[in-house]
């Protein structure tokens, strides 16, 4: 073989290469920490199956994630709760027309130390206590004790749902313990025979340290536990017909109309493989994309 012959083979190579390299795409995930585990999951599922597809996830709370796609440093922002019309606004600004896509539902559950007395409460009390009008478990029938808060950061999307949703935008009470994750939250409750927290189910479900309350609507009406009975499980039915008080959607927003691999994932995580896992992070899928799980004790 010539000299000649070799280089055009070497230069064929590197062309091949090139192309193989042009044709990989590469996918940023930024924002929501509620939803950070099972984008986590989402990503390392379909790059198995799409090796030319690399995904890379971090988390930081919705707005981060909102702000990321609005200056264009990610291509999908996960977030707890709707964009706002400000942050619309903004992108419009910068050339970024915001695609809303919904990836899963999600219950926030209201979580004590295992040990408190308290069985439940009604959605007035909740925002009492977080907005600092009740302050001691003797109101609610428990011990003599100052009640201690603990809240999401402000840029999460947790916090901005439930000061919306729970609170109907009062201030969070002054001595309001901010933790960086849900996770977080659960282990300071846990930790604490006077804690009250909020956040995803996912976080709590499972837990021994930890009480998941019941919530009341308002006064005189049952009051609605998220959880199947004996703890095994979210109970999907009162998420999807809202029985259950604070319940959300959770987002991903796009810059624009998804097209490309960029659609593809986002068709795939709204499919019946993406909504598997959101079910196996402790999730709630999507209604009508999967079978209805088996009733416990069924």
């Amino acid at each position: 073989m010539t000299f000649q012959k070799l280089l055009s083979i070497a230069a064929l190579l590197v062309l091949a290469m090139a192309c193989s390299e042009a044709r990989a795409e590469k996918i940023t995930v930024k924002g929501s920490d509620t939803m950070v585990i099972t984008a986590q999951k989402w990503a390392e599922v379909y790059q198995k199956s799409h090796p030319k597809t690399s995904i890379q996830v971090t988390g930081g709370g919705s707005g981060v994630g909102i702000a990321s796609l609005i200056n264009g440093t990610t291509d999908i922002a996960n977030a707890s709760r709707p964009i706002k019309k400000s942050e619309i606004d903004n992108a419009r600004a910068n050339g970024v027309y915001p695609f809303e896509v919904k990836s899963a539902l999600d219950g926030l559950a209201v979580v004590v130390h295992k040990g408190n007395p308290v069985k439940q409460m009604t959605m007035k009390v909740v925002a009492g206590i977080f907005t600092g009008a009740v302050n001691n478990w003797k109101e609610l029938g428990g011990p003599d004790h100052e009640i201690v808060r603990y809240c999401r950061e402000s840029s999460s999307g947790t916090y901005v749902f439930f000061k919306e949703d729970v609170m109907k935008n009062k201030d969070y009470a002054a001595d309001c313990q901010t933790l960086q994750g849900t996770a977080a939250i659960a282990e300071a409750v846990a930790k604490d025979p006077y804690g009250i927290g909020y956040g995803g189910i996912a976080y709590f479900e499972g837990r021994g340290d930890v009480k998941i309350l019941p919530i009341s609507p308002e006064k005189g009406k049952p009051a609605i536990n998220p959880m199947n009975p004996g703890g095994k499980g979210v109970n999907y039915q009162v998420i999807y017909d809202r029985s259950y008080p604070i319940s959300r959607y959770l987002y991903l927003y796009l810059a624009r109309k998804p097209s490309g691999e960029i659609k593809n994932y986002v068709d795939w995580i709204a499919g019946p493989e993406g909504q598997k896992l959101v079910e196996e992070t402790g999730y709630i899928p999507l209604p009508g994309v999967l079978p209805p799980p088996a009733k416990p004790g069924g």
